[in-house]
């Protein structure tokens, strides 16, 4: 059980090679090419053999008949001896014979020219005919007893050196058709047993290849492309064999790991950098594991660390501390030193969850809430997220709410604090989810946060309220529209170019934008926000600093901030009519404020007093119920439409009520 856990290297045998299968193929082919000359060559030596034999089968028809011809021709000189003469009709027999034993002569030295048994037969022929020759001419002349000694002397023994050398000449074809058949029927038996073979080799070879691209179609399904580290297709499979209490393995530990200054390294020395970047971050990792944890990589610049077994905090704490010592040694890169951080979050197995969902989802917030707190590292726990399972179950449909449109926009007024005129309107986002109704942002901004969403919800609030902007000011009434902004974007350097194409989309003045952010935002990187923050004065969007006071902001930072307006945050203003310390912090903010050239307003402030309190120090602008409710786009266009401009005391909230 434990060796499916086994670290698998980035590269490694599994992972695909182009050129090693591209030498297989060309290796496939030679053999097929090579099959089809073996067999071609083969086949042709074959029909040589075969040839051949049909050859050597005509000789011995052949040497047949010229056996019977000789034989003839031996028979009719013992006729002619015993009769003492040679009658008309056995010399034309003799030309008959004489006519066909040359034709057979002449057809065999054709058929076998310049062969040894050729020119035996051919000599052994020579004497016989040339002896029974001499007979006939003696017996044309009567000459009876030089026939007959011709014959004994030289007919006879020349016949039966004759017949001999046409046995020889027979046994030899013979056995040379024996040999050329036995050869082609050797050599119809080798292709075939070849072919068989060739046939075997290229099915086992086809086999291979299927499997080959089984496996590598397997390999790609759970693996990533780019490190060769498994995926989270294959992390869920771990972690579900890890948590199975029927197994070898019970309990598990999985930490979630995501690069501090990644993106940075992507936007500035490009996506070839930043991939190098991460396959050096995977092999570094692996080497601090053991062989039986298993590190895998979920997109991006997030990684997730399976400790099978590990079920004590001071255990994954201890890999946490190793791990951050590697990814604190410099990466090399082309000649440059990249020095990144990474944020963890751990969560235990069966302490925290059961499931690769449940653990990935409480170990993704705890990364967050180390990235946030800016600790490092940070093992989940219930303060980093509500033991009520509704927020769970929110977290995981907070994705589909964006999606699908559930996520709506309302807008609160802000005005002047002496004239009342509408400066402009704060857009709030709201969910309305199928089930539970409106759910209030305080409740779903922070799983946002903690899951990685708020990128797209801040996306989905910019795009709605510059739409929704653009569509007041069609309408006659321009009117600035401010979002917030969260230390996640703040901190994104893609940031400023995502603002720039919405406001060109919807064809929006810049000015009509104020952005807010928080000190806190500011203060988690300061040189990284003032390089985003600058960024977005470029474009021409107002900033606007949220809450003022809450934070720790250093006045260093502040004055180099290319912000427009300051937001006194509403804890000091609800309570600055009763209370002389928050009144005090009201007053010197506001002179602040102004001392600074910015632009100050008040939120919170819900009764008269408080407006009148706010008139007074010199605060420009106020937000709060006692001016209006956020509401909906619709319903604040037509609060717009029907209220007059009002002095302090007399203002009528969006539902056309006095709120006094």
């Amino acid at each position: 059980m434990r060796t499916f856990l086994a670290r698998r290297r980035p590269g490694g045998p599994e992972a695909p090679v182009g050129g090693a299968s591209r030498w297989r193929l060309g290796l496939l082919w030679l053999m097929i090419i090579s099959a089809i000359t073996v067999t071609g060559v083969s086949a042709v030596a074959i029909t040589e053999l075969q040839r051949k034999a049909e050859r050597a089968g005509e000789l011995q028809d052949l040497l047949n008949d010229m056996k019977v011809a000789a034989w003839q021709q031996s028979t009719l000189t013992s006729q002619a001896v015993m009769a003492h003469a040679l009658t008309p009709a056995a010399e034309r027999r003799r030309d008959e014979i004489d006519e066909a034993v040359d034709a057979i002569g002449n057809e065999f030295e054709d058929r076998d020219p310049g062969s040894a048994q050729a020119r035996a037969v051919q000599a052994a022929y020579i004497v016989y005919d040339t002896a029974v020759d001499e007979e006939f001419d003696l017996f044309a002349e009567n000459d009876i007893a030089g026939a007959q000694r011709i014959q004994a002397e030289r007919s006879d023994p020349a016949f039966q050196a004759l017949t001999a050398e046409l046995e020889r000449a027979d046994r030899h074809y013979q056995e040379a058709a024996d040999r050329a058949g036995t050869r082609a029927q050797v050599g119809t038996a080798l292709i075939l047993a070849a072919a068989a073979l060739i046939m075997v080799v290229l099915v086992g070879q086809s086999h291979r290849v299927r499997s080959r691209a089984f496996r590598r179609a397997t390999f790609q399904a759970s693996h990533d492309a780019l490190t060769g580290l498994p995926n989270r297709v294959m992390l869920h499979e771990r972690i579900a064999a890890a948590a199975d209490p029927a197994g070898e393995q019970i309990g598990a530990a999985l930490l979630l790991i995501d690069l501090d200054r990644f993106k940075e390294v992507n936007d500035t020395l490009g996506h070839h950098y930043g991939d190098q970047l991460l396959i050096q971050v995977a092999r570094r990792m692996q080497g601090v594991l053991r062989r039986d944890e298993m590190v895998a990589r979920l997109g991006g610049d997030e990684f997730a660390i399976l400790l099978p077994g590990v079920t004590e905090s001071k255990d994954v704490a201890s890999v946490a501390d190793r791990l951050h010592d590697a990814l604190d040694q410099p990466f090399p890169l082309d000649g440059i030193n990249l020095t990144v951080g990474g944020s963890i979050g751990a969560a235990l197995c069966p302490e925290h969850g059961n499931t690769a969902d449940e653990l990935l989802q409480r170990a993704d917030i705890a990364m967050y809430a180390a990235k946030t707190n800016r600790t490092g590292y940070m093992l989940f726990n219930a303060s980093q997220d509500s033991s009520d399972p509704r927020k769970l179950t929110l977290a995981s449909e907070l994705r589909r709410g964006i999606e699908q449109g559930e996520l709506v926009l309302h807008y609160q007024p802000k005005v002047d604090a002496q004239t009342s005129e509408v400066l402009g309107a704060e857009a709030l986002v709201r969910w309305q989810h199928p089930e539970h109704g409106m759910i209030p942002p305080d409740e779903f901004i922070p799983l946002a946060e903690h899951t990685g969403l708020i990128t797209p919800l801040t996306r989905f609030v910019l795009d709605a309220a510059i739409q929704q902007c653009r569509s007041w000011r069609l309408g006659g009434h321009e009117i600035p529209v401010a979002v917030n902004v969260s230390t996640h974007r703040l901190l994104d350097l893609a940031f400023p170019a995502e603002v720039a194409n919405l406001l060109a989309r919807w064809e929006l003045p810049a000015r009509l934008l104020t952005l807010e952010i928080t000190e806190s935002a500011i203060m988690a990187d300061p040189d990284r926000a003032l390089e985003v923050v600058q960024q977005l004065h470029a474009l021409g969007v107002s900033l606007s600093i949220d809450d003022f006071g809450t934070g720790y902001s250093s006045m260093a930072y502040l004055k180099n901030l290319p912000v427009d307006e300051l937001k006194i945050d509403r804890s000091f203003v609800s309570s600055m009519t009763t209370n002389e310390r928050d009144a005090v912090i009201v007053r010197s903010t506001v002179e602040l404020g102004r001392n600074l050239g910015l632009h100050v307003i008040a939120e919170g402030v819900e009764d008269i007093a408080t407006w009148n309190e706010l008139d007074a120090v010199g605060c420009h602008a106020i937000q709060g119920y006692y001016v209006s409710r956020p509401v909906t786009p619709g319903q604040l266009e037509e609060w717009l439409n029907r209220q007059p401009t009002t002095a302090p005391g007399s203002a009528v909230g969006a539902g056309g009520e006095r709120l006094q």
